[in-house]
């Protein structure tokens, strides 16, 4: 297995793998599969600009993501986003090996730390988080609608000492 790093000219393959987190994890995103179909083609083009994309690769395919981008409260902090393995690939390191492609780039970037937020209900990431390292801060919200009745929590994990 390989992790590649998207650039813009992947737009329809991060499009292609993002659809199929989102049909596969409908309750683990808060966009909705059909929402992000009915994006244009240049939205994708942008978040391949603006979100340090990671996929991870067997054979040829796609078999799992991990986006990551600044946090809009906090310069020191980045956030994990839109982590996804593929069914079939699941619990074969596939995950771990996202998450730590994604801290070396937060580390390499200068973060401090990475934030992630993750459904209560959802063990399997929960148990994939706490294996690397992240811990509950105390944070707590919801998806937005229409699956604003699942709860999730925030985690994170320190990757260098706070220059505060």
């Amino acid at each position: 297995m390989q992790v590649d790093r998207l650039r813009p000219g992947d737009a329809e393959r991060l499009r292609r793998i993002r659809l199929r987190a989102l049909v596969d994890s409908p309750d683990a995103f808060g966009s909705t599969a059909a929402d992000t179909a009915a994006r244009p083609a240049h939205s994708w083009v942008q978040q391949l600009t603006e979100l340090h994309t990671l996929v991870a690769v067997l054979d040829g395919a796609d078999i799992g993501m991990v986006r990551g981008a600044p946090s809009g409260d906090d310069p020191h902090d980045a956030y994990l986003l839109s982590m996804w393995v593929d069914p079939d690939h699941r619990r074969r390191g596939v995950g771990e090996a996202l998450v730590a492609a994604l801290t070396a780039w937060a580390r390499s970037a200068g973060f401090a730390r990475l934030l992630l937020d993750v459904a209560d209900h959802n063990a399997q990431a929960i148990a994939l988080y706490t294996r690397c390292g992240f811990a509950p801060t105390g944070r707590a919200g919801s998806l937005p609608p229409p699956r604003d009745t699942i709860t999730e929590h925030e985690r994170a994990l320190c990757i260098k000492p706070s220059p505060v």
